[in-house]
């Protein structure tokens, strides 16, 4: 008995630990996608020098769109080889090809140096970019899925989105840290570069931890004819569909209440970039710790029901939170309406990659989260900041705010007719 004890203790460390390992490759990861949107408020002049603020915005947000167009292929290309060669050598790959992407970025010179050229290199990197995010998501979040502790795999995967807002808050207080040190002019002429060289060195330390992660495919699921395929993808298009269904709300108002949010306060409520800044730092903050708490919630009442309650918050709640946050004057206010938000987005992102794998066999699961999610995502996920200022340039913002609750009651109708996964799914009967 005790030796079953042992091992039992032996085995729950080593499956914590391959967590941390894949979770910190994933938050370097989403650290240098995110510091993009964050610091696009210094650099956009750099690159599109003409129009106003809210043009060169819309400029650099359809550059960060274009990152996510390579999202599909992306999921495809790292659910392959996830699939087919394993989820370590996977993960190493995207976080290698990030690195390269923030290494260009940080020395890429700009429009006044190489006129037309800069903004097609940015471009491109960031395309390079797109295509390591869109194998990261699938392969992490099969990963960490398939690691974690039968039976309370909704609060133990609920750390990808820790990291991923990690990511992205960590992004955050990189740049409140340069506004406490460096001037306005000084971010602008240079001290954007910075966050960008740092991801790509964090990125090599990623390197190194994901090296010692155990493998958790078999040679048997690697070695099927239908692995990695679309093929046998597609043999289960229904579940494909689903993830499709609730994943373009919920990636929308995800990135309308994080990455647009900051923007949104300065362009739209006429905060200082500063107070956004900290208003956002505080509430990604919250928001990461409580992605643990909603995990485990969702192994108490089921994956369905965390993802109805999602659904039906969502749709009665974003037209009125956005109006109130367009009219606040208040930072703490401010604060507050986000965390309603983001407590509600909560419900979805704390199981986001969970749901997703548990819905597909292990030999096409990394392809069949990854390729779904990215589809949604690179739709309706990376054009949020895009579509928004878009409205907010002809006149029509709160035409916006009615689109992402449309999405979302979308997902809630794909959500009420869907089986429950961590009762029915492919992973409630694995180890």
């Amino acid at each position: 008995m005790a030796d079953l004890t042992l091992s039992q203790a032996a085995d729950t460390r080593r499956r914590v630990m391959a967590i941390v390992g894949a979770s910190s490759g994933n938050l370097v990861e989403w650290f240098d996608f995110y510091i993009y949107s964050f610091l696009a408020l210094y650099f956009s002049a750099a690159f599109f020098p003409s129009g106003n603020s809210t043009t060169q915005l819309l400029n650099t947000a359809g550059v960060f769109a274009a990152g996510f167009l390579m999202r599909p292929i992306g999921g495809w290309l790292f659910g392959r080889i996830a699939d087919k060669h394993g989820r370590r050598n996977a993960m190493m790959i995207s976080v290698l090809m990030m690195c390269g992407g923030s290494l260009v970025i940080c020395f890429l010179p700009t429009y006044a140096s190489i006129g037309a050229w800069a903004p097609f290199f940015l471009l491109l990197a960031r395309l390079f970019q797109g295509l390591s995010v869109g194998g990261e998501y699938g392969t992490s979040a099969t990963y960490m899925s398939e690691v974690a502790l039968k039976g309370r795999r909704g609060f133990f995967a609920s750390f990808q989105y820790v990291t991923l807002i990690g990511g992205q808050l960590a992004a955050l207080l990189v740049l409140v840290v340069l506004q406490l040190f460096l001037s306005v002019d000084e971010l602008k002429a240079w001290g954007w570069r910075i966050p960008f060289f740092i991801g790509a060195c964090a990125a090599l330390v990623s390197l190194y931890l994901r090296k010692s992660l155990d493998e958790t495919t078999t040679a048997e699921s690697r070695q099927r004819k239908e692995a990695g395929t679309l093929r046998g993808l597609m043999l289960h298009k229904r579940a494909f569909m689903t993830v499709v269904g609730f994943t373009a709300g919920g990636s929308l108002i995800f990135y309308t209440f994080t990455t647009y949010m900051q923007k949104y306060l300065v362009n739209t409520a006429h905060m200082e970039a500063k107070t956004a800044s900290n208003v956002m730092t505080a509430a990604l903050f919250v928001y990461m710790i409580l992605q643990p708490v909603f995990g485990a919630l969702s192994d108490r009442v089921g994956r369905r029901q965390s993802m109805l309650c999602f659904g039906a918050l969502a749709t009665l709640c974003t037209v009125p939170l956005l109006h109130a946050l367009k009219d606040v004057t208040s930072p703490v206010m401010a604060f507050v309406f986000v965390i309603i938000a983001l407590a509600i987005v909560s419900f979805y992102t704390s199981i986001s990659g969970l749901i997703k794998a548990e819905m597909f066999p292990p030999e096409v699961r990394a392809l069949g989260v990854g390729l779904s999610y990215a589809v949604a995502n690179a739709v309706f996920g990376g054009s949020a900041e895009y579509v928004a200022l878009y409205m907010k340039s002809i006149g029509s913002e709160s035409t916006f705010y009615w689109y992402v609750t449309v999405m979302c009651a979308i997902s809630l109708i794909v959500s009420m007719r869907m089986r429950d996964p961590s009762k029915e799914g492919y992973l409630r009967n694995e180890p």
